[in-house]
C-alpha cells in the first residue's frame, strides 16, 4: 500500500489517483487560495478527493464515501470525521478547486480519432435534478408540463463532447430556465480548427452557426426539412450550396429507410447543414453515415445520469453546493475517460467504442475501497486494472439499432397509448439504407 503520508493519507482516488496526482490538487489549492492555514483532520487535499470519490459511489452519503477512502487504511490510524465535519470542510474549499480542476483535465484525450483529419465532437444538453431545498428552489425552477411537470427542481447541463472517446471537451451548467441554445455560446471557446461540431436541431440558428464558423470549425447540424434555403450552387452529389447568415453551407438531404425482418419498418427524411463544401472531400452519402455519430453525446449522458448517478438527485442542498459538486462529478467522469481511452489506445484492435462504462466504473470504486496504485511504481503501467479489466471483457461489436422515439414505460396507465409499434425486432435482421434526394428545380 502506497498512500500519502499523515493525515493525508485518506486522500486518494485509487488507481485515478495517476490521472488526478497529489501535485496537481495541491497547486490547484494554491492558485485558487484554498489551502488550509494549518493542518487539520481534513486537509484541503483530502477534501477534494473526498469530493471527487462521492463522483464514483453517488448512491453513498460522504460518511459511507469517507469509510470507502479509509476501508483500504488499516493500518493507519485515520481521522472518523462526523457529517457536520465534513459539511464545514466542503463549504471552506469551495466551488473554485473543484471548477479549476475539471478545467485542467477536460479536452479530447490524447491521440483521440479523427475522421479525415477532423475531430468529431458533439454538443447537446440534458437536465439533471437537484434537492427541492428553499435555497435551491431559489435558483433552479420545476420543470412545467403535463403531470404537474418535474418533481423535483431542475439544473441543466450542456457540453461538448469528443465521440468515441466521450471525453468532455468543455462543460456549462445553470438553470433550466436558460434555454440550451443560450449556454451554447459559452462553450465555443474551446472550439478550433480542425474540430467538426455535430448537433441536432435545436442547433441550428444562425447566431451560432457564425460564431462556431468564426473560430474555426466545421459543423455539421441537421435542420429542419421545411426551412427556406436558397440555392447558390448544385453539387454533383444532390447537395446543394446555400447562406446560413453570413457562413456558406452545403445542404444535404436524404432517406433514411430502417428494414427489419425484410419489411420497412420505418423511413425517415434527414435535412443536415454543414460548412464541409468540397463534395469530392466530403461525400455526402459519408456525411449522412457520420452523422450517427452524434449519439455518442447521448451515451455520455447516459453514464453520468443512469449508470453513476442511478437516477439519483444530486446530493447538495445549497447551490454553492451543487455547483461544487456537479464539477467533481464531471472530473471524477473525465479522469474514468481518461483511463479508458489509455486502455483502448494501447490495444489497436480494441475500438473505444467496446469500452465497458460499467466496468471501468466499478474497478475503479474497488480501487478506491483497496487504496490500490494510488502512486505510481518505478514502471510506469498507463493501463492499469481499470485498463486491464476493460480490455479483458470488451463490449460486443456494436450493432445496428433502431429505436423509435415513444416514451416506453406510460406515465400514465390512463393516457392515450396511440398507434406505437412496440414489436421487437431481432437485432440480426436490421439494415438502414440511405438514399440521398436531390431538390426539385425551382
Amino acid at each position: 500500500m502506497q498512500v500519502a503520508a499523515g493525515r493525508f493519507a485518506p486522500g486518494h482516488l485509487g488507481e485515478l489517483t495517476q490521472i488526478v496526482p497529489f501535485e496537481m490538487v495541491d497547486d490547484i489549492l494554491a492558485t485558487t487560495g484554498a489551502v488550509q492555514s494549518r493542518i487539520r483532520d481534513l486537509p484541503s487535499r483530502v477534501v477534494v478527493y473526498l469530493l471527487l470519490a462521492a463522483g464514483l459511489f453517488a448512491e453513498c452519503g460522504y460518511r459511507q464515501v469517507w469509510a470507502r477512502l479509509t476501508s483500504g487504511l488499516d493500518a493507519l490510524a485515520v481521522a472518523v470525521p462526523t457529517s457536520s465535519a465534513l459539511a464545514q470542510a466542503r463549504r471552506r474549499i469551495g466551488v473554485r478547486p473543484l471548477a479549476a480542476l475539471f478545467a485542467l483535465l477536460a479536452g479530447p484525450a490524447a491521440g483521440a480519432e479523427r475522421w479525415r483529419g477532423l475531430l468529431v465532437c458533439a454538443i447537446d444538453g440534458t437536465t439533471m435534478s437537484v434537492p427541492d431545498s428553499p435555497a435551491n428552489l431559489a435558483v433552479y425552477g420545476r420543470q412545467t408540463g403535463s403531470h404537474g411537470g418535474s418533481g423535483y427542481p431542475l439544473l441543466r447541463l450542456v457540453t461538448v463532447v469528443a465521440c468515441g472517446t466521450r471525453t468532455i471537451i468543455d462543460a456549462v451548467f445553470g438553470t433550466i430556465g436558460v434555454a440550451e441554445i443560450r449556454y451554447a455560446p459559452r462553450l465555443f471557446a474551446c472550439l478550433r480548427p480542425g474540430m467538426l461540431l455535430l448537433a441536432d436541431r435545436n442547433f441550428a440558428v444562425r447566431d451560432l452557426a457564425e460564431q462556431i464558423h468564426a473560430r474555426g470549425a466545421d459543423l455539421l447540424i441537421r435542420c429542419k426539412d421545411n426551412r427556406k434555403l436558397s440555392t447558390i450552387r448544385r453539387c454533383p452529389d444532390g447537395s446543394w450550396l446555400s447562406k446560413l447568415g453570413t457562413v456558406t453551407v452545403r445542404v444535404i438531404e436524404a432517406e433514411i429507410t430502417v428494414t427489419t425482418g425484410g419489411q420497412p419498418h420505418h423511413t425517415g427524411r434527414y435535412r443536415l447543414l454543414t460548412t464541409l463544401t468540397d463534395h469530392h472531400t466530403f461525400p455526402a452519402l459519408d456525411l449522412v453515415a457520420l452523422y450517427h455519430q452524434r449519439w455518442e453525446i447521448e451515451t455520455a449522458f447516459l453514464e453520468l445520469k443512469s449508470t453513476t448517478l442511478s437516477g439519483r438527485v444530486l446530493r447538495a442542498r445549497t447551490p454553492a453546493g451543487i455547483n461544487q459538486e456537479v464539477y467533481a462529478l464531471l472530473t471524477a467522469y473525465q479522469a474514468l475517460r481518461l483511463a479508458m481511452t489509455d486502455a483502448t489506445d494501447s490495444d489497436p484492435d480494441t475500438d473505444p467504442d467496446r469500452a465497458s462504462f460499467t466496468i471501468a466504473l466499478n474497478t475503479a470504486r474497488d480501487q478506491v475501497i483497496h487504496a490500490a496504485a494510488v502512486i505510481a511504481g518505478t514502471v510506469i503501467d498507463l493501463v492499469g486494472a481499470i485498463g486491464r479489466a476493460i480490455l479483458n471483457d470488451p463490449l460486443p461489436e456494436r450493432r445496428t439499432r433502431n429505436s423509435p422515439r415513444v416514451v416506453k414505460p406510460a406515465i400514465s396507465k390512463h393516457r392515450a397509448k396511440g398507434n406505437i409499434d412496440r414489436t421487437n425486432h431481432p437485432a440480426a435482421t436490421t439494415t438502414i439504407t440511405t438514399r440521398l434526394t436531390t431538390r426539385p428545380e425551382p
